[in-house]
């Protein structure tokens, strides 16, 4: 008997064209996700890029200047820095609220000691970074041993030297001129060198310095592979024989360490040592990261991307800037860039599971 037109036998061809073709759309999307989980500071140097193109375009030759670039890099300096300590703890699947306010103590501890104790400069510079490093390492023993949770231990943290810095200081301000005459080492990383129409800081070059090494270190050595355990599945990495504790508490106080090094750039980004300055580096490091790529669940993301992170924050404010766009816009896109950036996490991470 012959089969009617449109029988299974006949249609059978058409229905495996549309089997392969879905089945290449679902192949090609797995890949996609493989790839940006991976690589996730894809998706930010994407966002990077063409940010930098369509405000370049609307701004004419004024964006593309390496002036400009070199500008916006100027001004993200200080919270880079920050962010590069933060990544590290988000690494962990932490967080850390306090590293802006470690990063301006410390910043009035080299001042306070030079000016109030009559310390040299080095060795005023030199407390001020053993500050960083005790605060940071003080969050590490509490979360590590203590085992309270990284938001808790590093809010109270937050508070706690934020009312020693303001107790200690005085809220005085420490001016340009005198630390100029007295120790002008404490505005080193103000000091600037050209190249080309580029003007870096030694600010600029402290932030691609610290990217690099702890790319390097976090991709190519033990400690690196550790950080990325902790931060992906803490059982299961001490059940390989990973210290899940010593590498938590290296995790902060390296943090913490890098969060001194940022007071001492914040004192050469200002000229002067000020109480007031960079509250708001821990939210800011916090944006940085998160639009960078590095998932707030740990074990995932890269240095690279956090700086991608805080780049993309400084082309949005200078575009917008420049265009003469109300200030809110800024926060409008940031915003929705933090909420894309935690949705597309959150999408690699079902798919992968």
């Amino acid at each position: 008997m012959t089969d009617a037109p449109g029988s299974a036998e006949e249609r059978l061809p058409e229905q495996e064209t549309v089997a392969e073709f879905n089945s290449s759309h679902k192949s090609n999307f797995h890949r996609l996700l493989g790839f940006l989980q991976t690589t996730p500071s894809a998706i930010p140097l994407f966002v990077l890029v063409t940010a930098v193109i369509i405000f370049g375009i609307l701004n004419g030759n004024r964006f593309f200047s390496p002036f400009a670039l070199t500008l916006i890099l100027q001004q993200v300096a200080i919270v880079g820095i920050v962010a590069v300590a933060q990544s590290l703890v988000i690494l962990t699947a932490g967080i850390d609220l306090s590293v802006g306010a470690i990063a301006v103590i410390s910043s009035v501890i080299m001042g306070k000691f030079t000016f109030d104790l009559g310390i040299p400069g080095e060795l005023a510079v030199l407390c001020g970074l053993a500050t960083g490093l005790f605060f940071g390492t003080a969050n590490g023993l509490l979360v590590a041993f203590v085992k309270l949770p990284p938001f808790i231990v590093t809010l109270g943290m937050w508070q706690i030297v934020l009312a020693a810095n303001f107790l200690y200081s005085g809220s005085v301000v420490i001016r340009s001129e005198e630390i100029a005459q007295v120790a002008p080492i404490l505005q080193f990383f103000g000091r600037t060198i050209t190249v080309g129409g580029a003007v870096f800081t030694y600010g600029v070059i402290l932030l691609l310095f610290l990217v690099l090494l702890m790319s390097y270190i976090l991709s190519q050595t033990a400690w690196g592979r550790h950080v990325y355990a902790v931060g992906d599945d803490p059982d299961a990495a001490e059940l390989s024989g990973v210290k899940v504790k010593a590498t938590l508490v290296s995790v902060y106080a390296i943090g913490g360490l890098i969060c001194g090094f940022a007071g001492w750039a914040l004192i050469g980004r200002l000229g002067s040592v000020s109480p007031q300055a960079g509250q708001l580096a821990n939210i800011e490091s916090i944006t940085a990261v998160v639009i960078g790529g590095i998932s707030l669940f740990g074990g995932r993301g890269s240095v690279a991307g956090t700086l991608f992170g805080a780049l993309i924050v400084g082309v949005f404010t200078l575009g917008l800037r420049l265009l003469g766009a109300d200030v809110q816009w800024t926060y409008l896109l940031i915003g929705a860039l933090i909420i894309f950036a935690v949705t597309v996490d959150q999408t690699i991470r079902k798919v992968s599971l």
